[in-house]
């Protein structure tokens, strides 16, 4: 049995008065991939959010309960948000390059979570060519690692944005809906680089896709107004789900 890299326990969340979780108890084991779907507004991507506290940026968002990532627990007062988002990665639905050059989106954590005397020109390098071959696109970009990433097609931005984690050695990397502004082509593509990262990286994805939950998650986590109604192998649950919500909700009948 894997270990778990994510534990929840009562877990609850608001931003000012309005609730958007309760008392969410579950856990996600490691290397492998969880789907959260669910309803636009059910909370799935508050949750993700969650887990590396960029929930919280307003101001009015307050929390009762835990969260563990390895262990970890992410909202004792002792850690740091720094740390806590150097290792826990997020990639957004629409890709985000910065406006810098290939070679600067790849190394732009490091800049920002390293010591200087941990960025020497040699270990930048090996970052970059580390993090571009795991995304697979080393060998086409190894020459143009100067150009401006922006001139990149979406679906290599968004595998970019993947890369640009890496060099910061995330044990835990979430993805926001990470094909939703792709087509076909290109969300094969990335759903492909997910699967191939499944050794390397435990990954939570939110999608309003019930075919790609199907095709890449170990585990689906179905969420409705807030509240966890089904977790279980993703076989399981578009198979035979326990609770009839579920079944409504992936034949369709609402959402």
């Amino acid at each position: 049995m894997k270990a778990h890299a994510v534990t929840v326990n009562k877990f609850s969340f608001w931003y000012g008065d309005f609730q958007a979780l309760f008392d969410l108890t579950f856990n996600i084991p490691s290397l492998q991939i969880t789907a959260l779907i669910g309803p636009s507004g059910c909370g799935k991507s508050t949750f993700l959010k969650c887990l590396n506290r960029i929930s919280e940026r307003g101001g009015t968002a307050r929390w009762a309960g835990s969260v563990q990532v390895f262990g970890n627990d992410i909202y004792h007062p002792i850690n740091s948000l720094p740390e806590i988002r150097k290792s826990i990665g997020m990639v957004f639905q629409k890709p985000n390059p910065l406006p810098l050059s290939v070679y600067e989106n790849v190394i732009f954590g490091a800049r920002t979570h390293l010591k200087r005397d941990e960025l020497k020109k040699d270990l930048l390098d090996g970052m970059v060519e580390s993090s571009l071959r795991k995304v697979g696109m080393w060998t086409e970009l190894k020459d143009r690692l100067d150009r401006p990433a922006i001139g990149l097609s979406l679906e290599k931005q968004q595998k970019l944005c993947i890369a640009r984690l890496l060099p910061l050695k995330p044990k835990l990397i979430l993805l926001d809906e990470p094909c939703s502004a792709l087509d076909p082509k290109g969300t094969q593509a990335v759903e492909e680089l997910i699967r191939e990262l499944k050794p390397l990286y435990t990954q939570i994805i939110v999608t309003h896709s019930m075919a790609q939950a199907k095709r890449i998650s170990d585990e689906t986590m179905f969420m409705y107004l807030g509240e966890l109604v089904e977790h279980g192998p993703t076989q399981q649950v578009f198979g035979a789900a326990k609770n009839p919500k579920t079944t409504q909700y992936i034949e369709g009948r609402f959402g």
